[in-house]
């Protein structure tokens, strides 16, 4: 019998990283440099990686006959778990950047305690995946010094990005009810408790970036309970097509 409260815990840490690895998958080609858009194109294939590791423990965990292809390809808009971050638009390189540097340091501390996890898969997956994240982290984190240091032009956009996204963070920190059980009985962790460490680590880059830390108050939440930007529905349409148009295809 499924545990649809570690079914739903695991569905919202894979899910940020297909959608964000989607986000990725669609500068390949559009770098601004062959070596940045190398970059960011192998760490969308990381994020894949890791997504195909958490959807195949779910497959097996959930008591039916889902594949880690059904799980990616054929749930409807509010059945993914995703924070909203990762999912906001492309809009320009210090977007793409600013995304990844928030993104980033929340998933190297989640990591870095999923990996004591009493559940000895999620706790494989995230001793595997924190080397890939802690790349990403590093090239997130010296994208964001460059852009805040360097000209006038690229500080400024990079500013633009960090206040706009700065209003999905906190979502990173909401804890929902099937959290709240996982944790309780030793599988997952209190994101909530990473919440300090996260805006004391984020504070130190942006201030060595001459970048100011935004100051607003208000948080936009919703995706880890199913409720969407408008930017979600497009992705998946995307994400979706092939499988959706010729059902059960395979490579």
């Amino acid at each position: 019998m499924k545990d649809s409260h570690l079914v739903k815990y695991i569905l919202g840490i894979a899910d940020n990283a297909l959608i964000l690895g989607q986000r990725l998958g669609e500068l390949c080609g559009h770098g601004p440099t062959l070596e940045t858009d190398i970059a960011l194109t192998n760490m969308s294939l990381d994020l894949l990686g890791q997504t195909r590791n958490y959807y195949q423990y779910v497959a097996k965990i959930s008591g039916d006959d889902s594949t880690e292809d059904d799980i990616a390809f054929l749930r409807t808009e509010r059945q993914y778990l995703n924070v909203l971050l990762v999912e906001q638009p492309n809009q320009h390189f210090g977007y793409v950047i600013a995304r990844q540097f928030y993104f980033d340091v929340f998933h190297y501390l989640l990591l870095e305690k999923l990996q004591a996890s009493t559940d000895e898969n999620l706790a494989a997956i995230a001793k595997k995946s924190i080397k890939e994240v802690s790349y990403h982290q590093r090239f997130s984190s010296d994208w964001i010094k460059r852009l805040g240091d360097g000209t006038s032009e690229s500080h400024n956009k990079i500013q633009t990005a960090i206040n706009d996204l700065w209003a999905y963070t906190d979502e990173l920190f909401e804890v929902t009810e099937d959290d709240s059980h996982i944790v309780n009985i030793g599988i997952g962790v209190d994101v909530s408790e990473l919440k300090a460490e996260y805006y004391s680590k984020v504070s130190e880059v942006l201030k060595e970036s001459t970048l100011e830390i935004p100051d607003n108050k208000y948080f936009k939440k919703g995706g880890k309970i199913g409720i969407h930007s408008e930017h979600m529905g497009y992705i998946l349409a995307d994400l979706q097509y092939m499988q959706r148009t010729y059902p059960k295809m395979k490579w």
